[in-house]
């Protein structure tokens, strides 16, 4: 397989920090050029935009867009167009995620978690399908093991995810055989910075996963860049998860 995204054109939805930020790395130093999605994370954003031209001139632009804005999927891949003139791959890595225990729920949740983590996705696909489908491009969704081991107290996400989920293997027949279309399922990465998780709870999840470790966003990263070049791989979702989800 040539791993090589030389030439190439990726958009990555949540590119500024953490995950997407590593996504972005991997693939710029695979030789892709970077259209880095962002919503709130300013500085972030620029600093990775100056990290990444300062490696390779022009090869990365940052944009802003709120997803669950209607206009947001059509800005963004003629932001990629007008910019590099063509797009390759997209990575639907933006993600809202917080609790919602049942009994607390509210119709704001549900509009902001299935937005974010189905609709965006949905609605960036279905824009940016014409493009990719000139250059047998690929399509791949950063999922969640709890997509089919719902995690409790998170009830809409859950659902968000399973979403995505089914998203992927749909479209991947909607789009075939032109652009193919996969998901990656991370297990435990990176703790919530807003200190959802106690360190009990943390310490268990830990417990509960086979390589007793958390994950790096640069494992994740490094199944993103597989599949936007396996030839052969359609409707897949790829566990990344020290073999947690074996025991949920």
């Amino acid at each position: 397989m040539d791993d090589s995204l030389q030439g190439k054109v990726v958009l990555v939805t949540g590119a500024a920090r953490r995950i997407g930020a590593a996504i972005a790395r991997r693939l710029h130093a695979s030789g892709a050029n970077l259209l880095l999605h962002y919503r709130g994370a300013e500085a972030e954003a620029a600093g990775l935009e100056a990290e990444l031209n300062a490696t390779r001139a022009g090869s990365a632009v940052k944009v802003k867009a709120d997803l669950l804005a209607p206009i947001a999927p059509r800005a963004l891949v003629s932001a990629a167009q007008e910019r590099f003139g063509r797009l390759d791959v997209l990575v639907n890595n933006a993600s809202t995620f917080y609790p919602t225990p049942m009994g607390a729920i509210e119709s704001v949740h549900w509009e902001d978690l299935m937005g974010s983590n189905l609709r965006a996705p949905l609605f960036l696909a279905q824009e940016a399908a014409p493009r990719l489908r000139k250059n047998s491009g690929a399509i791949i969704n950063v999922a969640d093991i709890h997509a089919e081991r719902p995690l409790k107290g998170y009830l809409v996400y859950s659902i968000a995810k399973a979403g995505l989920v089914a998203l992927t293997r749909a479209l991947a027949l909607e789009l075939a055989p032109e652009i193919r279309v996969n998901g990656v399922a991370p297990g435990a990465i990176a703790w919530p910075e807003d200190g959802q998780f106690e360190p009990p709870e943390r310490e268990r999840i830990v417990a509960s996963t086979p390589l007793a470790r958390l994950g790096s966003a640069e494992e994740i990263a490094r199944a993103v860049h597989f599949l936007a070049c396996a030839p052969f791989v359609t409707g897949q979702i790829l566990a990344v998860d020290g073999g947690r989800s074996l025991y949920l």
